[in-house]
């Protein structure tokens, strides 16, 4: 029988551990995959420190890009209907909903199914689709699609879970209209893939604040028109001035925060203009409550909008911006650091010290597609 290793978080802040497990033959309607590359996520360290909590152990990874290696009877095509075969590359949605809650069936908001989580963070002896791995089982219903020939790999792993997430969440926004102003909190990986979509958008500016120097960077190469260091500029109201200053003294019509830091909340509030709106995408896993003052929001017209994690079609469009453009922008150049996976342990560390713009880990060298 094939088996895989896979890295395993035993107990929070507990050093990550390399278990090998059997993968079984597919069953009738599931897939294995061979993983190229694991996207490291935030979030993946947020897991770590404990501040979500798990039933241990579990396997990480959730971004996670694969060859086929072996197709389940009757498997002849991807969740989209395209033909797939072994030595394909797919990227795929890494829950399976239920179908059998209220916002599967009712809502048809799989992004809430109630039971996703068991998914998510299935036992660890139990070969999961998590793809911190060297092989992942994807069991029936588990939405994957096929990776066209000419998108770079990297290019796709580059975003991660973070462009089908900010896809999802600029519908629920309701979209960016043309000229407006946009402010994007945070320049990790769903910051960059904000900045993106806001230029693509047709966004008269958009503004970026966040840190290192090398993040900051990346985001005006991918769009930004203006960022604001947080090293340099270490003052709250010195950062509202100066996005003021940039809007005509009114704010932005459009700010995101994609942060993953409660202090991004007040401040980003600051930031919006009257009848405005505030998008947030980065607290998902950012414990604890800040104070805001309801009258400000009243008496502005402003509208808050809240996204959790992103649905099959957003891992579809996802893999359409890569296509279309990934030679435009360097989302390639996005991943700037590669661990093999006996080094999860350092990739967490390494994001956690924002020391890399993205990191990813290459369970199989001679699986990468460059």
């Amino acid at each position: 029988m094939r088996t895989s290793k896979r890295v395993v978080l035993v107990g929070a802040n507990q050093p990550l551990e390399v278990w090998e497990r059997p993968i079984p033959e597919p069953e009738p309607g599931a897939a294995v995959v061979r993983v190229a590359m694991s996207g490291v996520c935030g979030t993946d360290v947020h897991l770590w420190r404990g501040e979500v909590p798990l039933p241990y152990p579990v396997t990480l990874g959730h971004e996670g890009i694969a060859t086929v290696e072996e197709l389940g009877k009757g498997v002849t095509t991807d969740y989209a209907g395209a033909p797939i075969k072994p030595g394909d590359r797919v990227y795929w949605q890494p829950v399976r909903q239920c179908h059998r809650c209220y916002y599967c069936t009712v809502e048809k908001d799989f992004s809430l199914c109630d039971n996703i989580f068991e998914e998510l963070f299935r036992n660890a002896n139990d070969p999961p689709s998590s793809c911190y791995a060297e092989f992942c089982s994807l069991p029936p219903g588990m939405a994957f699609y096929r990776v066209p020939d000419d998108t770079p790999t990297e290019a796709l792993i580059a975003f991660g879970c973070a462009m089908p997430t900010v896809l999802q969440a600029l519908e629920r926004l309701g979209g960016i209209q043309l000229n407006q102003s946009v402010v994007v909190q945070g320049c990790g990986p769903v910051g960059l893939a904000a900045t993106m979509m806001a230029g693509l958008s047709g966004a008269r500016q958009v503004i970026v604040i966040g840190a290192p120097e090398r993040r900051l960077k990346m985001a005006r190469r991918l769009g930004a028109s203006t960022t604001i260091d947080l090293e340099t500029c270490k003052s709250e109201a010195d950062r509202v001035q100066q996005v003021r200053d940039l809007t005509d003294g009114r704010g932005a019509e459009v700010v995101i925060e994609a942060a993953g830091h409660l202090p991004a909340f007040t401040e980003g509030i600051k930031l919006v203009a009257k009848n405005g709106r505030y998008l947030i995408i980065g607290l998902w896993s950012a414990p604890g409550t800040v104070p805001i003052e309801p009258r400000y929001l009243n008496n502005n017209n402003i509208r808050i909008i809240g996204n959790a994690l992103a649905q099959p079609q957003h891992i579809y469009g996802a893999i359409q911006v890569a296509r279309a453009h990934h030679r435009e922008f360097p989302m390639a150049e996005v991943v700037t650091h590669r661990f093999a996976l006996a080094e999860a342990q350092k990739a967490l560390e390494a994001v956690a010290r924002l020391e890399t713009v993205k990191s990813v880990i290459v369970p199989n060298q001679d699986g990468v597609h460059l």
